[in-house]
């Protein structure tokens, strides 16, 4: 399986003919949607997903998110496009095993966001969305959240201690300055989290 790296919070999936793309939102690559049928959404933020994209695509895609996404898509009038899936479900999307753990946004302030956030095991791989819910199905590839509103490292680097993955990635990081935010981030991670911890360059892949 490879994964492949895009701007901010996406990332897709390959294996073979298998294509599944994570959370493409506003800062999205057009490429990330070359050659997917199906889309993992973990909330509603443009920041994870962007149906202006979505509905410019020249072939219809498969959306699979938490029920506010549905009433967006109703306004873009691709309602028949999503899915509603919450935690605790299991399900085969791409090709690919997925199962929904998590359920709601890390807080910023005041209880704020406040909206459902859900996270995806993909064979191994964990997408959290926006939070560092520790699912109790076995991880072995996070996808780590850099930086947000609602980001420490201390909680990324307590995540990823909780949940001992082989290895660890980077997401969520367009709000980093790639000169110092970057070297900062990994730093700590390399140092603190007790992975196989790298950052996969824009646009590129490895295999796990």
């Amino acid at each position: 399986m490879r994964l492949v790296k895009f701007t901010h919070a996406c990332v897709r999936l390959e294996d073979g003919d298998r294509r599944l793309l994570i959370d493409p939102g506003v800062w999205t690559e057009p490429e990330a949607f070359d050659g997917v049928t199906d889309i993992l959404v973990s909330h509603e933020h443009d920041d994870h997903i962007d149906l202006a994209k979505v509905v410019a695509l020249a072939s219809p895609v498969r959306i699979f998110a938490p029920e506010p996404v549905l009433a967006l898509a109703e306004k873009a009038g691709i309602a028949e496009a999503v899915t509603v899936i919450a935690p605790g479900d299991e399900f085969t999307v791409a090709g690919f095993r997925a199962a929904v753990v998590g359920g709601r946004h890390a807080e910023i302030y005041d209880g704020l966001p406040g909206c459902p956030n859900v996270g995806y095991v993909v064979e191994g791989v964990y997408h959290p969305g926006d939070s560092y819910f520790v699912p109790e199905v076995p991880v072995s590839t996070l996808l780590v959240p850099a930086a947000a509103p609602w980001g420490r490292h201390r909680e990324a680097i307590e995540m990823a201690r909780a949940i001992a993955p082989e290895r660890a990635f980077p997401i969520h990081d367009r709000m980093l300055s790639a000169d110092v935010g970057y070297a900062n981030f990994d730093a700590w991670m390399e140092g603190k989290a007790g992975t196989d911890y790298s950052r996969i360059p824009l646009g590129e892949a490895v295999t796990l």
